[in-house]
């Protein structure tokens, strides 16, 4: 680094030109009042010199008038050269004096709102237009040269680049900040048009794929307390987690996060015709459940695992009224999402201090399509979500029974859940609610095995005469490869299967459900 780059930059002469006009006024204020020329275009020139200060336009600069509807005025090597001018090179200092050119020490810019011009759902032809090319141009020239130059592209960096003005100029560790945020801004603004561009060109898997996220705050610790984590913000508009209003309860951490994702995904792929809960622990539902209310919602779903539980995260797909609020404080629980509750909920739930609250105003559509993300040693993997939804009208029956409109209906919610549970998944189901999840295991018997014995563990928890797995439906989210696993369904109780088939031994699978008098 130059002796130049190691000292504190004064700044002389100023380049504003902002889209975002929050607090320019007041901060080119600041600056004028330390005697730096401002240099202006458009609107910003006006809402400038409406505040009484003194600008001087860009086109008086330049020699040209701004031009092609805005389209053209800042793209000229006046600007540019200003910007870009390495002040430690004789070269080009020398073309600087040639050429009349204008040294610029501080550019001051935000960009046209694409973002926000997308997400109120504008036409084709008015997102071009609000896509920025003088803006990026000018913030990449400042950030390379930031050797050289301040660059500022954010109002919160307002008072910071004042303070270190204040202290005597503007260090190069706060420009090598600036300029960081200044790249980040234009891969993130170059990475929102692409993939809206994809989307419009119907390509699902482009030739390359630009991801970019806000950070949204750092969290404490990641999976582990060994690990460090942050939650970014994507352009992403599904109501969710990230974007839901947290009315009360400390940060959630890295965990608190995941498991409030899969729990209100999860909700919000059930029917919404009728109250929901999912009860989610480690990413997993341990109770999912229809009532007539929320309230009845959430008590059946408690009842399929009350131990698990036990300072779980809970998705409501309803205003949560008293009563379940009431019935969800009750027991230690971390979490609480749902589209939105009323003022005698959110007064119950403050009296649980620690208990997290979040709102999200709305269940996100359930036929958006999305791309998912994972991942993986030297790339990512990307697939489309996971969308399907089973035709009643559609379903196979493969066995001698017949299943019975209840059977019919448990199945169809059993194998909505199963979707949600990692491989290998079984979910018992009854009445409109789960009785019994097995998640994860190695083994689909298992699978079978131990949501049976959770089942029975919480038919005793509540004094029930036996396992609430009996005369109960089950999903499995693959085929069963041997008849085992189904037959360690039927012997838990359960009456109907609905699985996906497609196995060597399906035939020998279908015999022993017919055996076993399964529909």
């Amino acid at each position: 680094m130059s002796a130049v780059d190691e000292s504190r930059l004064q700044i002389s002469r100023a380049l504003v030109s902002v889209s975002d006009k929050t607090g320019v006024a007041e901060f080119a204020a600041a600056l004028s009042e330390r005697g730096v020329e401002l240099l202006s275009t458009g609107g910003t020139a006006k809402a400038l010199r409406d505040a009484g200060l003194e600008v001087r336009d860009v086109a008086d600069v330049t020699g040209f008038p701004e031009m092609m509807g805005g389209r053209v005025k800042t793209l000229h090597p006046k600007i540019h050269g200003g910007i870009l001018a390495d002040r430690d090179n004789a070269d080009h200092r020398e073309a600087l004096s040639e050429n009349d050119i204008p040294v610029i020490d501080l550019l001051v810019v935000n960009l046209y709102p694409f973002e926000k011009t997308l997400a109120r759902g504008a036409d084709y032809r008015e997102c071009v237009e609000n896509i920025d090319i003088g803006g990026p141009a000018m913030v990449r020239a400042a950030a390379k040269n930031h050797a050289h130059i301040a660059v500022v592209t954010d109002t919160e960096d307002y008072e910071v680049l004042l303070e270190e003005l204040s202290a005597g100029g503007v260090t190069l560790k706060t420009r090598q900040y600036l300029a960081q945020k200044a790249f980040s801004l234009t891969a993130a603004y170059d990475a929102m048009i692409s993939a809206w561009l994809a989307e419009e060109t119907a390509q699902d898997f482009p030739d390359r794929v630009a991801l970019s996220g806000a950070r949204q705050s750092v969290l404490r610790y990641g999976e582990n307390p060994h690990q460090a984590a942050a939650v970014y913000r994507s352009n992403e508009t599904r109501p969710g987690v990230v974007s839901a209003e947290i009315v009360q309860g400390k940060a959630l951490s890295y965990n608190n996060l995941n498991d409030t994702d899969a729990a209100f995904e999860l909700v919000s792929d059930l029917d919404r015709d009728k109250p929901a809960v999912a009860i989610i622990k480690h990413a997993n539902p341990c109770g999912v459940a229809y009532g007539e209310t929320l309230e009845e919602a959430y008590s059946l779903a408690h009842r399929c695992d009350p131990v698990s539980a036990f300072g779980g995260v809970i998705a409501l797909n309803g205003e949560i009224d008293g009563e379940t609020a009431a019935c969800i404080t009750s027991i230690f629980t971390e979490v609480v999402i749902a589209p939105s509750a009323n003022a005698e909920a959110i007064e119950i739930f403050r009296k649980k201090k620690n208990l997290r609250l979040l709102l999200t105003g709305a269940l996100p559509p359930q036929s958006a399509k999305r791309m998912l993300m994972r991942p993986i040693a030297g790339g990512f993997l990307v697939q489309t979500n996971d969308d399907f939804r089973v035709d009643e009208n559609a379903l196979s029956v493969v066995t001698k029974r017949q299943p019975s409109d209840r059977e019919v209906r448990d199945l169809l919610f059993a194998f909505q859940v199963a979707k949600h549970v990692k491989s290998n998944a079984i979910v018992y189901a009854k009445d409109g609610a789960t009785v019994g999840v097995g998640a994860g295991q190695m083994s689909r018997v298992d699978a079978s095995r131990i949501a049976a014995q959770k089942s029975a563990d919480a038919a005793e928890t509540a004094g029930l005469p036996e396992p609430m797995v009996k005369g109960s439906v089950v999903a499995s989210d693959a085929f069963f490869p041997f008849a085992d696993g189904l037959l360690a369904a039927a012997n838990a109780g359960a009456t109907a299967v609905i699985q996906p088939g497609g196995s060597v031994r399906d035939e020998e699978v279908i015999a022993a459900a017919n055996e076993a008098d399964l529909a």
